[in-house]
């Protein structure tokens, strides 16, 4: 028994030290290649399975579109909870592979994975108390009041293997496991694509079949990473190695604030853009946003699974001392991330009514959607700085910084823009609260960054 476990420990150290030269020695592009490449795989077929319930949603009615598009925030709400514990443990963890200190990494990885399975499960009991107060709070009308329901309650079940399979996710790829990560989440999503029309049309689920199609699928992705994270030369999820203490929780909070905010806020403003949608156009403008907010998620994951190649990237080299790296990076991310996101504007702005009337072929749902996708599609561009803004300053623990620049699109500005523009414009201040929205993150982006940017020396080179 000790020379096995003996052995596993040289496995382990020479795997890591393996790792490691990877990590500080092969050249940015091809480093940021090779682990973006397939968590911008996970991050677009993930994103293109949640449009899946819109598409095939769609054409059950409006009404059941605007349903799907309320119980969205719930859904953001997860997430939220899932990449709080998942980048604090994976920002911190791989600082300290960095630096060469698996034992406390070990810990870390253990003690995120079981506090967002807590978290989880706290969502569902209390979501499924609750469930119709809380629908009516998300913005649902009497009109669409059941379907939220069933397919909410269904979503929530699978609330604390969602927050975890996040987790595990997350620190296989900050530990460099990308492949193995974007694995995991593609298996899930196919089968959920699978799953809709069979169950929404076949079997006559309706919307409560869409809900299933999700939480089958997550359940799937979960048992995959989970294998994964206790199998091979990644840090193994091993009970006796959670540490519920303050130290371990401090650094979850400091490095996925930006993260809980940033989700949580995007929670918050999509339940006030569907009240005021509601109250301005009724159920169509409820459904032509959502349809908009799923595009832009799409539009988006492109930039968030580059930044996530990059994050892994920057918090092992700041960790190893290597600043010089970090900052090669960020600007090769934001340089290139800024000329994709430039193109997709542009096509998706050319092509904006035929868009919408994919999801939903109501004339209003289209009139509404196509409008407030060519104004998002003006300042999407921009989402790459502030983006990837966050991502650094939130890999290189600088927490706050990035919890302000993480709340600024989805809360600081957003919401503000939102009261005051539908007030003054009515629904056309609803269309366009995000785009000015996007304008005011990006511009508080830049002296945040700026300061930090300007503080970052090589510490490899210093000392030699």
């Amino acid at each position: 028994m000790a020379q096995s476990a003996e052995r596993h420990g040289r496995f382990l150290s020479d795997s890591l030290a393996v790792r490691h030269k990877y990590m500080t020695e092969t050249s940015i592009p091809a480093l940021i290649g090779a682990l973006s490449v397939p968590t911008i795989i996970s991050m677009m077929v993930t994103n293109l399975y949640n449009m899946a319930d819109t598409f095939f949603v769609g054409r059950i009615s409006t009404q059941a579109t605007a349903a799907v598009g309320v119980v969205l925030p719930v859904m953001n709400i997860i997430q939220a909870v899932g990449f709080f514990c998942g980048h604090g443990s994976g920002n911190y963890l791989s600082r300290k592979l960095g630096a060469g200190e698996t034992r406390e990494a070990e810990e870390m990885a253990a003690t995120g994975f079981t506090l967002a399975f807590l978290l989880g499960t706290g969502i569902l009991l209390a979501g499924l108390l609750k469930s119709e107060a809380l629908s009516y709070a998300l913005g649902a009308t009497r009109t669409i009041i059941r379907d939220t329901q069933n397919y909410m309650r269904i979503i929530l079940y699978a609330a604390p293997l969602m927050t975890s399979q996040i987790v595990v996710n997350n620190q296989l790829r900050y530990q460099g496991s990308a492949v193995y990560a974007m694995a995991g989440l593609v298996s899930g999503a196919v089968l959920n694509i699978a799953l809709d029309p069979l169950f929404i049309f076949v079997f006559g689920m309706g919307v409560a079949g869409a809900a299933w199609a999700t939480t089958l699928s997550q359940c799937v992705s979960f048992c995959i990473l989970l294998f994964g994270s206790t199998r091979g030369p990644n840090l193994h999820l091993r009970p006796k190695n959670i540490r519920m203490n303050a130290h371990y929780l401090l650094e979850i909070v400091n490095g996925g604030s930006p993260s809980l905010f940033r989700n949580g806020l995007m929670s918050l403003s999509t339940v006030m853009l569907n009240h005021m949608a509601g109250t301005l156009g009724g159920d169509a403008a409820i459904a032509g946003m959502s349809v908009v907010n799923r595009v832009m998620l799409f539009a988006n994951s492109a930039l968030i699974g580059f930044g996530q190649g990059f994050q892994p990237v920057c918090s092992y080299n700041y960790g190893a001392g290597l600043h010089g790296r970090v900052k090669d990076a960020y600007k090769f991310c934001v340089r290139y991330g800024t000329l994709f996101l430039v193109f997709v504007a542009i096509l998706s702005s050319a092509c904006a009514d035929s868009i919408i009337r994919f999801f939903r072929s109501d004339p209003k749902v289209i009139a509404i959607g196509g409008f407030a996708l060519h104004w998002q599609m003006a300042t999407l561009p921009l989402n790459a700085s502030f983006t990837l803004s966050n991502m650094l300053l939130q890999s290189i623990g600088k927490g706050g910084r990035a919890t302000v620049i993480a709340s600024a699109r989805s809360g600081l500005f957003f919401i503000p823009s939102l009261l005051i523009l539908s007030r003054l414009f009515g629904l056309f201040g609803v269309q366009i609260a995000q785009p000015c929205a996007d304008i005011c993150a990006f511009l508080l982006a830049i002296p945040l960054t700026w300061s930090v940017w300007r503080g970052m020396n090589d510490v490899k080179s210093m000392v030699c």
